[in-house]
């Protein structure tokens, strides 16, 4: 009783108080804020486990990262610079590249206005080690084609599901239609690794997890990786908080509070 904690749930977390097992609370580091610990779980855990138990990152190796300044983004790139000489591709809107370069990424790309894939040839001929894949449909079979020998994509998503403020029908049957498929002979052949994760399927796989998790907080505490908050929300503003995501306009986490900051209040009173 008393404990600041961080909590980790498939669902049911946009409210202000909640009810969760034990085996799904982990203490608070000294030192982290409540916001960092609400930005930490899901993205840092998502993409250490890409990296590391799917990926078997390894010095001198490369990634391509898609959606580079997103929450599990910036947790993918914070997390390649723990380990030694590893060349970062990120892709993401122009505006976003300055603050790219400052976090680790050698070369970011433009997906708006250049081909990525032809992007990274240009330097990397031979293509990338890993791909961290959370867009789905034909950029998926992009991404195993730019993998070299021994090479592994993971899929963690499918946001190009995901069309704008409206759904698009038409865009989300072409996305499904142009889903990414391979035969177990084809695969032999490439001599390349295709794997899938999603993290509200391992739930239950508490000691898995809690395992993550401690060394996160390790990392952490080291001062090695840092959760990066774009911007906090109470909860009555929910609408323009998910429109922050939506237009791509975050870098880092967005984070929901039930109630503003007292600052923004008075501010607000005033």
């Amino acid at each position: 009783v008393g404990d600041k904690v961080m909590v980790l749930a498939r669902s049911g977390l946009w409210q202000e108080v909640v009810n969760v097992p034990v085996n799904q609370t982990f203490p608070m580091p000294e030192g982290m804020s409540f916001e960092e610990a609400a930005a930490l779980l899901v993205n840092y855990i998502t993409a250490y486990m890409i990296l590391f138990d799917f990926g078997n990152l390894r010095p001198n190796q490369s990634v391509l990262i898609h959606m580079a300044a997103g929450g599990v983004g910036t947790a993918a790139i914070q997390l390649c610079k723990t380990v030694e000489n590893v060349t970062i591709f990120g892709t993401a809107s122009a505006s976003k590249h300055d603050l790219l370069k400052e976090s680790g990424v050698a070369h970011p790309i433009d997906y708006r206005t250049m081909d990525y894939a032809q992007e990274v040839r240009k330097i990397s001929p031979k293509g990338v080690d890993i791909v961290l894949d959370p867009l789905g449909g034909s950029d998926t079979s992009k991404g195993f084609n730019l993998l070299k020998p021994m090479g592994k994509i993971i899929t963690y998503g499918a946001a190009n599901l995901v069309t704008g403020q409206k759904r698009n029908l038409m865009a989300i049957a072409k996305t499904w239609w142009n889903q990414f498929s391979i035969s177990a002979l084809h695969l032999l052949q490439q001599n390349k690794a295709v794997c899938g994760y999603h993290l509200g399927y391992l739930h239950e796989e508490a000691e898995l997890l809690g395992n993550v998790v401690e060394k996160l907080v390790n990392l952490y505490s080291q001062g090695k990786i840092k959760p990066k908050i774009d911007s906090v929300w109470p909860f009555n503003q929910v609408a323009e908080a998910m429109k922050q995501m939506q237009e791509k306009k975050n870098v880092g986490k967005v984070i929901l509070v039930p109630e503003a900051p007292k600052e923004e209040s008075k501010k607000a009173e005033n």
